[in-house]
């Protein structure tokens, strides 16, 4: 019986589990927050997630277009969110959940040199919450099968005025998140070496995809990703976030199921994944991460943890530490 409402408590709390190391710290790195009718995140859902048994200490919100402003210059516009979050985030500081410890934002890195002003405006509300950008670089071959599509243009990667916006964001200090499709990887990898003094944080594996004219593709898309991955670990300013392979377009059905993975099942499936890029990259430079609530379409918030502290079983303590909330509290400079 297919699953008609995917993400619901309802149907999440199908599965319930006993807290693997439940002492281990947790600082998730890339979750978002919303006000859509009828798929809303708030703080109160946040929290409702970190307080599933996990010790998530600290989180990062990861821009996702909400709260823009209506009016106003379009460049400027993406203030809205950050004014938002930083609300949202003050509000955890002295709640009975996870704090919201850091703000990666959105500004247009088009504007080449022009991005600073953007930059200067999110510090100007959120202060040291603001930690980095990320301008998403996804663009979407088959975008009528894909529960979210990416919309930037193709060969923004190799933009020289994008390029340049990439590069002086890492001279004002500030980190680079991006999202995009596996078929981009060889490109993200030659825009990082094109910005070699920006730290860039590849989100998502590179999400490869298993949905539309990819459905029947996985194992073709795994051995071309593999080699991806490791092109892209060869530039010493990239890291990258452990998580995301959750989300309906990465395939693996979950998503329409009567129930959801339990986390033997979640890890089982996509163990291979997580122990290339750890392999490729080291664990000083991979932290596992959410991508609530997208990921909640599949997977319950203490389910998915459970599943990722199978998968990072095999290795030392001092590892397990670094890629749960070492790499993470370092790179996004949390106090």
């Amino acid at each position: 019986m297919a699953n008609p409402n995917p993400g619901t408590q309802e149907w999440l709390d199908q599965i319930d589990e006993p807290i693997i190391d439940p002492d281990r710290v947790i600082v998730d790195p890339h979750h978002h927050l919303w006000e859509r009718t009828g798929w809303g995140y708030r703080l109160d859902d946040l929290w409702h997630d970190t307080n599933s048994g996990h010790r998530v200490e600290k989180t990062v919100f990861v821009e996702c277009g909400a709260s823009y402003h209506e009016t106003g210059p379009e460049h400027l516009r993406c203030l809205g969110e950050t004014e938002f979050v930083t609300e949202v985030a003050a509000a955890s500081a002295s709640g009975p959940g996870a704090t919201i410890a850091g703000i990666v934002a959105r500004a247009d890195l088009t504007l080449g040199e022009g991005v600073e002003e953007v930059v200067d405006a999110h510090r100007a509300i959120a202060g040291d919450l603001f930690k980095g950008i990320r301008h998403s670089g996804a663009h979407a071959h088959d975008p009528s099968a894909l529960r979210i599509a990416g919309r930037a243009p193709q060969g923004l990667y190799a933009q020289d005025d994008f390029r340049r916006g990439l590069q002086r964001l890492g001279e004002l200090g500030y980190s680079y998140d991006t999202w995009h499709y596996h078929y981009q990887n060889a490109d993200y990898a030659a825009l990082a070496r094109s910005a070699p003094g920006t730290v860039m944080v590849l989100d998502h594996f590179g999400t490869p995809l298993g949905v539309g004219i990819y459905a029947d593709q996985r194992e073709q898309i795994f051995a071309q990703w593999k080699k991806d991955i490791t092109e892209i670990a060869a530039c010493p300013n990239v890291l990258a976030k452990l998580g995301g392979l959750a989300m309906p377009d990465n395939g693996f059905g979950w998503d329409t199921a009567a129930l959801p993975p339990t986390s033997k099942e979640f890890a089982e499936l996509q163990r291979r994944y997580y122990l290339h890029t750890i392999d490729a990259f080291g664990p000083e430079r991979c932290m596992f991460e959410s991508n609530f609530p997208v990921d909640r379409l599949s997977l319950s918030y203490q389910v998915l943890w459970n599943g990722l502290k199978r998968i990072a079983a095999e290795f030392s303590d001092s590892e397990q530490d670094a890629m749960f909330s070492g790499t993470a509290s370092r790179i996004y400079r949390l106090s």
